[in-house]
């Protein structure tokens, strides 16, 4: 298993073997294909196949190469972006649609484990908000009040399970943790058994939607369906979404306590950007996960010291024995808080998408799957006018909205500012990148460390903005949408579609 990132998950190192059944497919004509193969694109698949509907996964790479591979996994009701900010963008009434969604997304993770017997060590658990000053007390009050208003198990807790100092705290029932890619192939491995195709390496070149099918063209042939969904964290090509989503990097380390007293339950702070915990028992070992230090895609200059913080700040509460595992994922926050689920904008009304599911894409990922089926199998349900990817809300999300674009303007003008001329490669570190500008040609530059440097284009090839260094995941990432490049100019990170020019790979003294 990869996925795209250069360090390993927690969950990549402790999976259990899968691999799906075809390696090649016959059939050309499905009710839907599922673009994307990570529990977004797994449960909609399985829930489509399993009430009739033939349907194909395409996955570029591997199953949860992509952000379940690295994600944290807290499975809750307790949303990043509160309800009382839904209540005030939206109303009440939607927030209360949100909620109910999230509760029943945990009755549903827990009906798929038992029906299809998934060894993904799914627990019950509860979740802990502690507030650490007067400003963060006030707005956990308001958090409170509104988890009660809509419906959510939540009250004042007098304790935390964690030795970190706190003023006032919060506690919600319900909530769940699991493997998550143990859990992605176990229901990989029942909707193979329904009859459904997954078909891993194959990536989606171009989707044909004029005429009454689709037409997909992938690196294993053409096929044709009703339905196309697009589960890929964020759509490919040039869309209307890539202006409202902004794409994050968060942070993820796995320690070992040596007290041996690891909190059962999820558990978040309240600062900006907030931390959270939990644990997770993998055959027989308790591991501890902390997560955190997020910043927007290509926005920090050394990305490095986004672990070192993060490890700085769990040693500062926990007496940690060892550090096993760190690594970083993304995500995509939409303007307004809430995701994108369902037609894609400006696209065949057949066309589906699902996407901008911030820090809560375990969750997300069945509302989607629920939402999906619906617009699919044509049934009422509220959910679908609420996450429809082309509403309007001219004040929620307005000024997120207007700073994400800001931001990508500045990011283009980058292009005739921020460069600089140095044809001096050795100036660049061991194991570095940086972008230069060489006869008014921005390149991204990247030293082995040994003898060798790799040259790339700058220019991100979904919108032209120049990418940035990642050092903590080597790689060249745009801080504009947050397609991401490998050191060899490899696409990573959607939405871009083509790789990066790769210029040159050379000895340095040949240079």
């Amino acid at each position: 298993m990869i996925r795209d990132g250069v360090h390993l998950s927690l969950w990549q190192e402790k999976v259990k073997t899968y691999k799906p059944v075809f390696e090649s497919v016959h059939s050309q004509k499905f009710d839907v294909i599922i673009v994307g193969g990570g529990i977004t694109g797994i449960a909609t698949a399985l829930a489509l196949q399993t009430r009739g509907k033939n349907c194909l996964v395409l996955e570029t790479r591997n199953l949860c190469y992509g952000t379940t591979g690295g994600t944290t996994a807290h499975i809750n009701t307790f949303l990043d972006t509160p309800y009382n900010t839904i209540i005030d963008n939206f109303n009440l009434e939607v927030a209360r649609h949100i909620a109910k969604a999230a509760k029943d997304v945990i009755k549903k993770i827990k009906s798929t484990v038992d029906t299809f017997a998934i060894d993904c060590g799914y627990e019950d658990c509860k979740a802990f908000v502690f507030a650490q000053n007067e400003k963060q007390v006030d707005e956990l009050d308001k958090i409170l009040d509104a988890c009660i208003k809509v419906g959510v198990h939540a009250a004042h807790s007098k304790d935390i399970p964690v030795p970190i100092a706190f003023l006032k705290a919060m506690v919600i029932n319900d909530q769940g943790k699991f493997h998550p890619v143990n859990y992605v192939y176990g229901m990989a491995a029942a909707f193979e058994k329904a009859g459904g195709i997954i078909l891993e390496n194959c990536r989606l070149i171009k989707a044909d939607e004029s005429g009454e099918l689709i037409k997909a063209e992938t690196e294993m042939g053409n096929f044709q369906c009703d339905h196309l969904v697009y589960a890929t964290h964020i759509p490919p090509g040039i869309n209307l979404l890539h202006l409202r989503c902004t794409p994050y990097r968060s942070y993820a380390m796995v320690a070992r306590l040596k007290s041996g007293q690891y909190p059962k339950d999820l558990i978040y702070d309240m600062a900006d950007p907030y931390h959270y915990y939990r644990t997770q028992l993998i055959d027989g070992e308790e591991y501890f996960i902390a997560g955190g230090k997020d910043h927007k895609t290509g926005y920090e200059q050394e990305t490095d010291a986004c672990f070192e913080s993060l490890e700085q700040t769990i040693r500062t509460h926990f007496d940690i024995s060892s550090i096993s595992h760190a690594w970083s994922s993304q995500y995509y926050e939409s303007s307004d808080g809430i995701p994108y689920i369902g037609h894609l904008p400006s696209h065949n009304e057949k066309v589906l998408v699902a996407t901008g599911f911030g820090g809560n894409g375990m969750t997300y990922s069945h509302i989607a799957a629920e939402v999906i089926q619906c617009i699919i199998f044509q049934e009422k349900n509220e959910l679908i006018d609420i996450f429809s990817p082309s509403r309007l809300k001219p004040i929620a999300g307005f000024k997120n909205f207007v700073e994400h674009n800001f931001d990508v303007v500045k990011q283009l003008m980058s292009k005739a500012l921020s460069l600089y001329e140095d044809k001096n490669f050795e100036s660049i570190p061991p194991g570095e990148g940086k972008v230069l500008k060489i006869d008014n040609h921005p390149i991204g530059v990247y030293s082995d460390g040994v003898d060798s440097i790799h040259i790339v284009s700058a220019v991100c090839t979904h919108m032209k903005c120049i990418v940035k260094w990642n050092t903590a995941e080597k790689s060249w990432d745009c801080p504009c949408h947050g397609a991401r490049y490998s050191i060899q100019g490899k696409v990573l990170n959607g939405p871009a579609d083509h790789d990066l020019e790769y210029i040159h790979h050379s000895v340095k003294e040949n240079v």
